[in-house]
């Protein structure tokens, strides 16, 4: 059967994918209604559609930060790729940079920053930052990072607790023993998850720009106060994010939080979105309130899963 449509790579990947990874995949925090809201909302947004317009040359292309991308969508931080291919991150950072768009690579990835990187030399990666509590571990992370290329700095701002995603709890969900963490072996045990520092606060952002000289773009805002402390601490880039809904469950969907986002920056910072992106039509959505680009993270997976 072709493929023709995100929803037929989710299916695929659900048919195909052992239960315990596309579960951890799919997983939302609670009663998954963030998770699903996320994709709902697009629905109640309309087009207000203008006709005898001249649209026979078109340029879908933007620039992040100043980086080129030739065409508005990037890859979202997702972990543990070599649950979807056992060439995990590398796979993906080739088809980013195949398609010239920005892959935003997770803390948590199955692969190193070093096998990343070559992997696809030459293309355009962020890399997505976890504060834990062995600050040492962060600390390494970021200039590992910056001395591999990578040209943005990610922080998740909205993990201060892993939220509780009842598959992984009913499936006892750990790595499989062939798998690892490869950026943090020997920082904590895996399967336990709880490294994380949760006394993270703004005053954690001069840290990090004491550290490193990447532009630090901050992902889990979803009100005009953050967006305005994040322009106010000097960040470059802001995501607007809920983690998917894998985080906390009852707060509003992505694209419902992006305008009063757009608006409190007032153009200082760009703005990009996550969450629930489908279709096309969803990123015209997105861009139409004012996000630069949007980046999608599970269709990723789905696509490293197809064979």
């Amino acid at each position: 059967m072709a493929m023709v449509c995100l929803s037929d790579f989710e299916a695929y990947a659900k048919k195909y994918l052992p239960k315990i990874a596309w579960d951890f995949f799919a997983a939302g925090a609670d009663d998954c209604s963030t998770r699903d809201e996320n994709i709902l909302a697009y629905k109640r947004i309309c087009f207000r559609p203008r006709v005898l317009q001249d649209v026979s040359m078109m340029d879908i292309r933007t620039k992040l930060l100043g980086n080129e991308i030739s065409f508005p969508v990037g890859i979202a931080p997702t972990g543990f790729h070599q649950l979807a291919w056992p060439d995990g991150e590398k796979s993906t950072a080739r088809a980013a940079k195949a398609m010239n768009t920005c892959y935003i690579t997770s803390t948590y990835s199955t692969c190193t920053l070093e096998e990343i990187s070559a992997a696809a030399p030459g293309g355009l990666r962020w890399f997505q930052l976890y504060i834990h509590r062995n600050r040492a571990v962060s600390q390494h992370l970021v200039q590992r990072a910056e001395a591999l290329g990578f040209q943005g700095l990610v922080l998740t701002a909205d993990l201060p607790y892993t939220g509780k995603r009842r598959d992984d709890v009913r499936n006892g969900f750990c790595l499989p023993p062939h798998m690892k963490l490869k950026n943090l072996e020997g920082a904590f045990e895996v399967c336990k998850m709880s490294p994380l520092d949760p006394s993270v606060t703004w005053n954690d952002i001069y840290w990090l720009q004491s550290l490193t000289h990447l532009p630090i773009i901050i992902k889990g805002i979803l009100t005009k106060e953050d967006a305005e402390l994040a322009v106010r601490h000097g960040v470059q880039g802001i995501i607007v994010s809920n983690h998917g809904g894998r985080q906390l469950d009852g707060g509003p969907a992505t694209i419902d939080a992006l305008a009063e986002v757009v608006e409190a920056v007032q153009g200082r910072v760009e703005v990009y979105l996550d969450g629930g992106i489908r279709k096309g039509s969803d990123v015209l959505k997105a861009l139409a309130l004012g996000a630069r680009c949007v980046f999608i993270g599970r269709p990723a997976l789905w696509g490293l899963a197809y064979k």
